[in-house]
């Protein structure tokens, strides 16, 4: 929000930000015939003004529309800069609102409710930021004496002194978020290796840690950048060693992102970052992350892959995708979805154990991958249920439950007749939400149940209640996902 004394002021600067282009600004004013506070000067006949206020209310049809309007785009980020005279100073809750420009004479309440205008907790805002061009922030510890109302009479003037913090304490916060930083690659042989860096942050812990401290250090640096007073006060060569840090690290998040697939973290740092590697630092190439790609998206991902470095980041990389994948798909037909786990569980110790290099290894990961592309799965299955994927499920889950049961020798032939009889069932009761439906729920369950009873009968299958109720639950499970 920008801050000025009178109507005209705001029109003028809503004129000059237009010039510009790139920043979509607003005024919010009172009717050009009433005055902005007992100080103003009345601005009725001022050309501008009148202007400018026919032209909102052509376009809202009153002044009640016109300011709710200018709030709501406002809250909702559609407005860069909002320009007001006294009109939303006070009373108006933007939790958004993270930067006040002060060109107008505030005093007293009037100075403490402007600049409670960017202290609401919102995501991704640690502070608000108070640009004064009237040096009113030394008269702010004088106000915070003098007034007690305003939602501060239950503190003390002692407890708000320090409230507004000088840019000055940045140039400490760069220092300190520089150092935590660096500290946790201390141990590494080369901590500006970028292979070495990245194994070294396989670990989900370093890797939740890595991200924090760079999201911290990004912050303080943008911070000091912005700030022309903090900004001279680091010498050049210390400047330029935090600006290399800062992009190496900003290459070295990407990577590793794609490296072990991890979904976006700090996702109002983004433009930020994005902001500060294009403005500030110049870096080309850089590519703002997005959503982790789908290794189904052969095209997309294989671009990815080209992106990383060296054959083992490759490899590392395929195997975090279908891990992912594998995970969120796995109850759709958990023996299918095994006997990949398997393959890349095998494909890694081989590798960590020194048995393959990274070129069979990476060699390795691929050829998983096509068969994961094409469906090729190391599970037989009999003939009679070739063709019908939803019992090959059923079958996976029946299989699993006998083979741990131990209770019965049953034939992969007579499994498969189960699946596709446990497949009618369930088809014959799915219907439009019946996954939320518990009398749908318990006449599969009731149905399934009285199939193990004839089969017992008829065919002398005896199985446990215990074993009968598992293989229900694994069934439902997997149906959930798939009917």
């Amino acid at each position: 929000m920008l801050a000025t004394n009178y109507k005209r002021d705001a029109i003028r600067y809503l004129e000059c930000f237009e010039q510009f282009g790139d920043l979509n600004c607003a005024v919010v004013i009172s009717p050009p015939d009433l005055r902005e506070s007992v100080d103003d000067i009345d601005e009725g006949a001022d050309d501008k003004v009148i202007a400018y206020w026919n032209k909102m209310m052509n376009r809202y049809g009153d002044a009640d529309a016109y300011e709710e309007a200018m709030k709501n785009q406002f809250c909702a980020e559609d407005i860069d800069i909002l320009i007001v005279c006294s009109k939303l100073l006070t009373g108006f809750d933007a939790p958004i609102c993270q930067v006040l420009y002060i060109d107008k004479e505030l005093k007293e309440h009037g100075l403490l409710q402007a600049i409670a205008r960017t202290n609401r907790l919102y995501e991704g805002k640690d502070y608000g930021l108070i640009v004064d061009y009237r040096g009113l922030i030394e008269k702010l510890d004088i106000a915070m004496d003098l007034y007690s109302g305003a939602g501060l009479e239950n503190f003390d003037s002692g407890d708000l002194k320090g409230v507004v913090v000088d840019v000055m304490s940045s140039v400490a916060g760069l220092r300190e978020a520089y150092t935590r930083l660096t500290e946790l690659f201390a141990d590494l042989k080369n901590p500006r290796d970028t292979e070495e860096v990245e194994v070294f942050l396989a670990d989900d812990k370093k890797r939740e840690n890595f991200y924090n401290f760079l999201c911290a250090f990004g912050k303080a640096l943008n911070m000091v950048l912005n700030a022309e007073q903090a900004y001279a006060a680091i010498p050049k060569d210390e400047l330029k060693q935090y600006q290399n840090t800062f992009i190496f690290f900003s290459k070295v998040r990407r990577s590793v992102k794609i490296r072990y697939c991890d979904a976006i973290d700090n996702r109002e740092y983004e433009p930020l970052m994005q902001n500060l590697l294009d403005t500030h630092l110049s870096v080309a190439g850089l590519k703002q992350i997005t959503s982790p790609i789908d290794i189904l998206n052969k095209d997309d991902f294989e671009r990815e892959l080209g992106e990383l470095g060296s054959l083992r980041a490759k490899a590392d990389a395929i195997t975090s995708k279908l891990t992912r994948s594998i995970s969120e798909k796995y109850q759709e037909n958990p023996a299918y979805y095994d006997s990949f786990s398997k393959r890349i569980k095998d494909a890694l110790e081989q590798y960590k154990e020194k048995v393959i290099s990274e070129s069979e290894y990476l060699a390795k990961m691929r050829t998983i991958m096509e068969d994961y592309h094409a469906g090729k799965s190391t599970v037989t299955y009999p003939e009679s249920i070739k063709n019908n994927v939803h019992a090959q499920a059923f079958y996976g889950v029946l299989s699993a439950v006998f083979d741990e049961a131990k209770e019965a020798e049953v034939s992969p032939d007579f499994v498969a007749e189960i699946a596709e009889e446990i497949t009618k069932i369930v088809a014959n009761h799915s219907q439009v939400d019946w996954t939320n439906n518990k009398t749908i729920h318990d006449r599969i369950s009731q149905n399934i149940d009285d199939l193990f009873y004839d089969y017992e009968k008829e065919r002398g299958l005896k199985l446990s209640f215990d074993t009968i109720d598992k293989i229900i639950e694994n069934v439902k499970t997997v149906a959930l996902r798939r009917f």
